[in-house]
């Protein structure tokens, strides 16, 4: 089986699995008070994380990108429902390469909207009555829903879409195809998409050393990680 077929594949199975995580009626998950309160509180988590990076000028637009476009609490749904209507033009137009990393973005939403829920039922079973997430409180859900292995799974999907933009800058005309596809992707209906890939590239256009940015966030969250599986009693220093 080609490369090109399996992609092809991948991509058309975690669309679906990206939908059917979405859909209310499918998953009654997403219906559950606490998750728009659990993304919300992780958002404010992560931003605290991302500190030094926004403080820096070289390294804010990566961050910021990341925050708003890879590993927040923003609704995918619309970017992802662009990729499954133009995934057969993609394959003609798009290096394999980005691809990849397009479908690697995808799974690391996959993926964080499982976790999502799983930590929402919990909190629906555990702490009915509380109104307010904190740190104490997701510390013991995100114990009780363990799957370590997946955890460290989710941590390379972050690397991987950031390391993936950054190889794609350096590919020959990716950045004139993409100024090209502007006003048809538009036309098409296709602005989510576009727009990610636009604002991904610009910002780690101006990061420089791409490795070593990845790498710190990389360290960063398996440090805090290994501090919730081990129960560490201030798993998020710095974090009100």
């Amino acid at each position: 089986m080609s490369r090109t077929t399996d992609l092809s594949r991948r991509l058309g199975c975690l669309l679906a699995r990206h939908q059917a995580l979405h859909d209310p009626r499918r998953d009654p998950r997403n219906q559950l008070r606490w998750l728009p309160e659990l993304r919300q509180w992780q958002a404010r988590r992560l931003e605290a994380s991302f500190d030094r990076f926004l403080r820096d000028p070289r390294r804010r637009p990566a961050a910021q990108f990341f925050l708003s476009d890879v590993y927040n609490d923003r609704d995918f749904s619309r970017r992802d429902a662009d990729i499954a209507k133009v995934l057969p033009m993609m394959q003609k137009l798009l290096p394999g390469a980005l691809l990849s990393t397009v479908a690697d973005a995808i799974e690391l939403g996959v993926l964080t909207q499982a976790f999502d829920l799983r930590m929402s039922q919990w909190l629906h079973e555990i702490a009915p009555r509380r109104r307010k997430l904190d740190g104490a409180l997701y510390a013991q859900a995100y114990r009780a829903c363990g799957l370590p292995r997946l955890r460290e799974h989710q941590i390379q999907l972050i690397s991987r879409v950031g390391l993936g933009l950054g190889k794609a800058l350096r590919m020959p005309g990716v950045m004139t195809l993409l100024k090209l596809s502007r006003g048809p992707a538009k036309a098409a209906g296709l602005s989510e998409l576009q727009g990610f890939l636009e604002r991904g590239f610009a910002a780690f256009a101006q990061l420089g050393d791409v490795r070593e940015f990845i790498a710190e966030i990389e360290q960063d969250e398996r440090e805090i990680a290994q501090r919730l599986f081990d129960e560490d009693g201030d798993p998020f220093p710095g974090l009100a």
